[in-house]
């Protein structure tokens, strides 16, 4: 195969790659606590042709060389973990954070994996647990006679209990930290997991060492800009549509060897 077509084939491919995360981004646009990702280019190795600095004669030496370069790759997709918007829903329940941090939720396997995703509901037990049923961690145990929950900025959670004037206290939720939350692995269903790359997790209270401040009522939304990522698209689009054209100009090249000499 020729050497422009290959190139241009993994050019194909690389925005290809591109528009997939794009279109999960917009997918994703009304997920709670969703990071939009970016796909991370790189170009692949050279052929050295000539040597940057290699003797051309007795006297002179080439001051740039000549370097072919082998094509493109998507090399990661990368997290952008800025704030999304808050949207207030007015639920007790529904909790965002506003700052660094996710909340600690207990998988089946006993490990614990990581969200933004604040809209939690009750157990039949009392107990705070995520959409799909899993627990909030620390756990928090609501008694059937509370009146009303709050949540305070601090992760402080009390409730007002009948029969009773004053308010108890039921328990305290933390955030978690990583050194690197670009590094965490998402796993689906609104979830990370913390692995080498994100570092040690560190559980800290709300508002403490950089930990973000938990705000009650409210959930935050995706940080997808549409509008952005409509323009990615338009990019995407023409940056795939010329390397598809510089496939059909280097067949027509080689179809005019091929004709004529």
């Amino acid at each position: 195969m020729d050497a422009s077509m290959w190139v241009a084939k993994t050019g194909l491919d690389a925005q290809q790659t591109r528009m997939t995360v794009i279109s999960n981004n917009l997918a994703n646009v009304n997920t709670n606590g969703y990071k939009r990702d970016r796909a991370v280019f790189e170009d692949l190795l050279y052929q050295r042709v000539v040597q940057s600095g290699g003797q051309t004669s007795a006297n002179s030496t080439s001051p740039t060389g000549m370097m072919l370069g082998t094509g493109v790759r998507v090399v990661a997709t990368e997290k952008n973990h800025a704030q999304g918007n808050m949207v207030m829903t007015q639920n007790a329940l529904d909790v965002a954070i506003s700052g660094d941090g996710f909340f600690q939720i207990l998988q089946p396997d006993g490990t614990l994996a990581y969200t933004r995703d604040g809209s939690f509901k009750l157990s039949p037990t009392g107990q705070l647990i995520t959409s799909n049923g899993s627990l909030l961690q620390p756990t928090v145990q609501v008694p059937n006679n509370a009146q009303s929950i709050t949540i305070g900025s601090d992760g402080t959670v009390s409730a007002a209990i009948a029969g009773s004037t004053a308010n108890s206290v039921l328990g305290n939720l933390t955030v978690a930290r990583f050194i690197n939350p670009a590094g965490l692995e998402s796993i689906g269903q609104n979830l990370l997991r913390a692995n080498a790359a994100s570092g040690a997790v560190q559980q800290l209270k709300p508002g403490v060492n950089g930990a973000g401040v938990l705000v009650q009522g409210g959930v935050e939304a995706s940080n997808v800009n549409v509008v952005e990522e409509m323009v990615n698209m338009i990019e995407t689009q023409r940056a795939y549509e010329v390397n598809s054209k510089a496939i059909a100009s280097a067949d027509e090249m080689l179809k005019f060897i091929n004709n004529n000499l």
